[in-house]
């Protein structure tokens, strides 16, 4: 079985690069399991999409 630790640096993980197969349902299989890591995976995206959509709205160019 994952433990939360593993879970988390899996989900930070795979925002980055690709998951095996193996990892990717073995964090499927975690998440479906513990409240406190599906509940973790959607704060970690929902921040993703708060960063992106900030740089959306402010132009972050070189004005030197």
């Amino acid at each position: 079985m994952l433990s939360c630790k593993d879970a988390t640096r899996l989900m930070s993980e795979a925002r980055d690069r690709d998951l095996s197969l193996r990892d990717r349902l073995r964090l499927r299989l975690h998440l479906a399991i513990c409240a406190g890591c599906a509940n973790f995976d959607k704060q970690m995206d929902f921040l993703r999409r708060a960063c992106r959509g900030y740089l959306k709205r402010n132009d972050f160019t070189d004005e030197s």
